[in-house]
């Protein structure tokens, strides 16, 4: 059984022979590919990476198949991206927001307030912002497949209820490895304290943190609703997931079989968010009857506390085009 210390192991190894391909050969000369998510099974994101494995496997006839460790069996999103690049994975999904530091055309998709709405959201990808996101992937060995949308981001703490910026001031609020994001939470008055998702519900419990930010559909599969139980419906940032394949991985398939990936990837985009519309509802009803408290928030005070970081952001040209588009699909 391969564990997360032997992955660890052969990326070192990977390090130190850089011409070894990541996409393993099986007995019976099937390429299988490493795929890897720190969501649980049956997350959309998962299910639909799920997916392409059987689409790819039905349409090569078993030649190309996939291997999935979710759960976040092979390490934390930062690990992940690592292990992607030097090749000791194949394809990793991974949080935008982790990715803005290396890769800045991202930031765009998580700025506050760029998007007004999931419609919005999924409007814009589709007129050509997520293309544009991913084809400014390639410059760190790695490839982008996929944006996956997910959801609003909205505040959750253990404390009280946040209706404006002020009810923030003195909270320690879990964030993502994003310069954007802590930021933006020192911004709003809060004390950013950047954490992995896995660590998150034990610093809740501990009282390292107060609260964190995210997802409904994260909220109630990371089971953080069991430690915090004010949500506060903010929507802040829709900040979607990318899917990403190291490109040593990619350039090891046969062209026809690596056009079919690519195909079967963009394919997956409306599978997964028939899932997460499915699932979304399902979640806020689940934490509901576990009696979280939620409330609205002052929007307009929101949007005007974070202005500034958005202006500041948009300094620079290709975000600032980026961001334009974002904003004429609204």
């Amino acid at each position: 059984m391969t564990t997360r210390r032997g992955f660890l192991a052969g990326l070192g190894a990977l390090c130190a022979a850089p011409l070894v391909p990541a996409a393993l050969r099986a007995d019976d000369g099937a390429t299988v590919l490493t795929a890897t998510d720190v969501h649980v099974a049956g997350y959309p994101t998962v299910e639909a990476v799920k997916w392409i494995g059987e689409t790819l496997e039905r349409a090569t006839g078993g030649r190309v198949r996939l291997r999935q460790y979710h759960s976040g069996q092979l390490g934390r999103e930062a690990e992940a991206i690592d292990m992607a690049r030097f090749g000791a994975i194949d394809i990793t999904r991974v949080y935008a927001g982790a990715l803005n530091n290396a890769f800045p055309l991202t930031t765009a998709l998580c700025l506050p307030y760029a998007f007004d709405s999931v419609e919005h959201m999924r409007h814009a990808l589709d007129a050509g912002v997520a293309q544009t996101v991913l084809d400014g992937f390639g410059t760190r060995d790695l490839i982008g497949l996929a944006v996956y949308d997910s959801g609003a981001r909205c505040f959750y703490n253990t404390r009280h209820a946040i209706r404006t910026p002020a009810d923030l001031r003195g909270l320690k609020l879990r964030v993502a490895s994003s310069d954007m994001f802590i930021d933006l939470i020192r911004l709003l008055g809060a004390n950013p304290t950047p954490m992995s998702l896995g660590d998150t519900f034990s610093g809740m419990e501990t009282h390292m943190i107060d609260g964190a930010e995210n997802n409904m559909r994260s909220f109630h599969s990371s089971r953080h609703f069991e430690a915090a139980r004010y949500w506060s419906q903010s929507e802040h940032s829709y900040a979607p997931d990318i899917l990403l394949i190291s490109r040593r991985s990619l350039e090891s398939l046969a062209p026809a079989d690596r056009d079919l990936l690519i195909d079967t990837a963009r394919a997956s985009v409306p599978v997964m968010r028939r899932l997460w519309d499915a699932s979304e509802g399902a979640a806020r009803q689940a934490v509901a009857d576990y009696g979280i408290a939620f409330n609205d928030v002052d929007t307009t005070a929101f949007r005007a506390a974070a202005a500034p970081l958005r202006e500041r952001y948009l300094h620079q040209p290709e975000l600032q085009a980026l961001y334009a588009r974002i904003r004429q699909s609204a």
